[in-house]
């Protein structure tokens, strides 16, 4: 029976400088070699997943993006789940009364008012690498989740309105992320372990933060890095090395999957 391993992307596969250890690259490429699944398993839409290095030079068996409402399966969409267009109105009208800078995702195409993110440099590096996929708010269209960047205060307004049709994870920087009530990276792995007929007991996942904890809880192994924040190391099952200490390596070592 093949066994299944989901890696999340920032803080996982990618540091700070969005680099991918060497030693990351080789160890699931072997993964796959020994007949097993790879996928990544994003809270990232899938047009911000990118980079050369997570497409090409790893190779994965497939893609959950944007905490479980968008599937890939061997380049080929296979599941997709969004925001209906009134309720989107509805959202936008409340993010806008908060005065809450946000980020809708979808699919193909990012949506943001670019004078709302001056001073965010990460958003502005993604507007440069994204090009014309990175659209102005009054455009979105097949929305899959959203991004905002509230401010003190808001966080109690944010819970009050949305947390009956959303579920929001607050993350340490003050953003928190919204996918539609009943969506999350679990769920996406459940979705495709369903489909390819994967045993639970075989499911890995490897995570670092607030958007893992669900997936890491999930799977019959989770495994936090070692510079994974204090919770999901808590919602894990082992802690291997940090990213640039060999901890993907190390982790599928550990299990004996390569």
């Amino acid at each position: 029976m093949k066994h299944a391993v989901f890696f999340d992307i920032d803080g996982t596969l990618l540091d700070e400088h969005m680099q991918i250890p060497k030693s990351a690259i080789t160890a699931i490429r072997k993964l796959r070699d020994n007949g097993d699944f790879a996928f990544l398993c994003s809270g990232r839409t899938r047009v911000n997943i990118y980079t050369k290095e997570l497409l090409e030079d790893i190779g994965f068996d497939g893609i959950i993006a944007g905490c479980g409402t968008h599937i890939e399966y061997h380049g080929s969409d296979v599941f997709e789940k969004t925001i209906p267009q009134e309720e989107m109105k509805r959202l936008l009208a409340l993010f806008r009364q908060w005065n809450i800078p946000v980020v809708l995702e979808s699919r193909k195409y990012l949506f943001a008012d670019m004078e709302d993110f001056s001073d965010d440099p990460y958003i502005l590096n993604l507007k440069q690498e994204l090009g014309g996929l990175f659209c102005p708010l009054a455009e979105y269209a097949y929305v899959n989740k959203f991004t905002a960047n509230w401010k003190k205060g808001a966080k109690e307004q944010i819970i009050k309105e949305l947390s009956c049709d959303y579920e929001l994870l607050f993350h340490e920087k003050q953003y928190v992320e919204g996918m539609p009530k009943g969506f999350s990276k679990a769920t996406g792995i459940q979705w495709i372990c369903s489909y390819l007929g994967i045993d639970h007991k075989n499911t890995y996942a490897f995570g670092d933060s607030v958007n893992d904890l669900e997936m890491l809880t999930y799977v019959a192994n989770g495994i936090a890095m070692g510079n994974a924040t204090d919770d999901a190391k808590q919602a894990a099952d082992y802690v291997t090395a940090p990213l640039n200490e060999d901890g993907i390596y190390k982790g599928l070592k550990h299990f004996s999957l390569i």
